[in-house]
This record gives structure tokens, C-alpha cells and sequence, in this order.
């Protein structure tokens, strides 16, 4: 009686067709682990990508300000020395170089890092050629104040 029922349809059914096809499903997991990957990089990377002169920055309460672009920044180390990037400059050479880094002309906006031993009479002069040169938006660097 047991070889009556199964032989009557109850096994398993096959499909014409599904055997052997292509699978038409995107496999994520292999994406998904690029990406994951490439974000734990780009995490780790960040910080060291700075760019510029180390200077011990001063500290304030003031909240960062929102860029969308990458504004130009001018380093000062506590030496007077003037920098754009790595490059050194010098009191005569800080707006035409700015002109050629600024993509946006002198509405570009234009980052002034003074390290906090630098004299303040220098700071003051640098950001004076840059706003002398036609630059209008012009502002100061500070590290976030640990609490």
C-alpha cells in the first residue's frame, strides 16, 4: 500500500528548464564587502590627510564651520614663516600663488593657521596682504577646546 502512494505523486517534482539556467540574482555580499572595506580605509586615511605645515593650533569654543570645497589654507609657524600647502613663501610671493589656487577667484575662501606661539603682529600682517590682495573672506583656524 506505501508503493501505491508514492508512485501516485507524492515524491519530489522536477521543473523543465530550472536545472541548469543562469541565475538572474546580483550577488550583494561581495559589493557589500568592497565597500566596507574601502570605508574603514578612508576612515583610517582621513586624519592624516591633511595638508600643510604641523603648527600647534590655539584653542577656542567656536563650532566648525561648514565647507562644501576645499578652502585654501595659509600656515604660519611660530618662526613668521609663511606657508601655502608645503611650499614656502614669502611676504611678496602670498597672492599670486593664492590667485593660482583659488578656483573660485577672490570670492574663494581663504584659511589663516597661525600656531598659537606665533606673534600676533604677524598673524595680523599676513591676514592684512590677504584681504590687501582683493581676497574677502578670510577667517581664522583654531582646534576644537578639550574638555
Amino acid at each position: 500500500m506505501s508503493m501505491a502512494a508514492g508512485a501516485q505523486g507524492g515524491g519530489k517534482r522536477r521543473r523543465r528548464g530550472k536545472r541548469g539556467g543562469p541565475i538572474n540574482e546580483i550577488n550583494m555580499t561581495p559589493f557589500i564587502d568592497v565597500v566596507l572595506v574601502l570605508l574603514i580605509i578612508f576612515m583610517v586615511a582621513a586624519p592624516m590627510m591633511t595638508v600643510g605645515v604641523p603648527l600647534d593650533l590655539p584653542q577656542s569654543k567656536a563650532s566648525p564651520l561648514n565647507s562644501d570645497t576645499k578652502p585654501v589654507t595659509i600656515s604660519i609657524r611660530q618662526s613668521g614663516q609663511v606657508f601655502l600647502g608645503e611650499d614656502e613663501l614669502t611676504d611678496d610671493t602670498i597672492i599670486p600663488k593664492l590667485t593660482l589656487e583659488a578656483k573660485s577667484g577672490f570670492e574663494e575662501r581663504v584659511f589663516v593657521r597661525g600656531d598659537k606661539r606665533v606673534d600676533y603682529g604677524r598673524v595680523a600682517q599676513v591676514m592684512a596682504i590677504v584681504t590687501g590682495g582683493g581676497f574677502k573672506k578670510v577667517a581664522l583656524v583654531t582646534e576644537p577646546e578639550q574638555r
